[in-house]
């Protein structure tokens, strides 16, 4: 079975969303024959490449808010975050245009890296506050993880899996999802939202039943759709 999960590096609701999945995951009888594919998003895709700017600053202005409440805001995310054992840094910490990074992602996949990349742009971003838009940290990145820095340089260079991120967005608009992080379950069922651990369990056990799995059948359906999220759960999909 497979499960597919849209996501942006720089959304702190994704990471989150990443290790709620990940405890349903590892506690799952069937674990070892799930595979779990990762699709590029971009919070902002028309975000000037090369520019940065203050998270704070950007969320005072798009949600008419004070710097000092997007400052809060931030806090109460890293406390969050905290309660999933992720160490957010977000005091100072800037946005940019992610499209470079997801295109080293789909270079990562190539080579069987993709889950590992994922988790080190994740980190880097929101730990180590280390550049996850300009080149030379890229590639730096993207080496720890083992990749050849030379050919990260080189589609770093190139417009090399342009396409496939903009495939990405196409299936998740075709799918219904304006948010992330966004996660199907053999492409029948849909969680939105960093959604408590229970229901991602509560999804991948109902997906499994009703494929039969344990019987090897083929699943046919191909609709994606959204469990409905839970009261006192996570907000909405972060859509910033």
């Amino acid at each position: 079975m497979r499960v597919d999960i849209w996501a942006d590096v720089i959304c702190p609701w994704c990471y989150i969303g990443k290790r709620r999945f990940e405890r349903a995951l590892a506690g799952f009888e069937h674990r070892d024959r799930i595979e779990v594919v990762h699709h590029s998003f971009q919070l902002d895709p028309n975000y000037p490449v090369g520019g940065t700017e203050l998270t704070v600053d950007m969320l005072s202005q798009k949600y008419g808010m004070t710097v000092d409440e997007a400052a809060q805001m931030e806090a109460r995310v890293t406390e969050t975050a905290a309660g999933e054992g992720l160490a957010y840094n977000m005091v100072g910490l800037h946005i940019g245009n992610t499209a470079d990074a997801h295109r080293v992602v789909h270079l990562a996949a190539s080579h069987g890296l993709q889950d590992a990349m994922v988790e080190r742009l994740f980190k880097a971003h929101f730990t180590e506050q280390r550049s996850v838009f300009s080149h030379d940290s890229l590639v730096a990145l993207a080496a720890e993880v083992g990749l050849d820095p030379d050919e990260v340089r080189s589609v770093l260079a190139s417009d090399r899996f342009a396409a496939e991120v903009d495939e990405d967005a196409a299936v998740a608009a075709r799918l219904g999802a304006n948010g992330v992080p966004f996660f199907v379950i053999d492409m029948r069922y849909g969680v939105s939202g960093a959604q408590p651990t229970e229901l991602f369990t509560q999804a991948l056990t109902e997906a499994w039943t009703t494929a039969d799995h344990a019987a090897d059948a083929t699943p046919t359906s191909t609709t994606a759709s959204a469990h409905e999220p839970q009261p006192g759960t996570d907000p909405e999909p972060s859509r910033r």
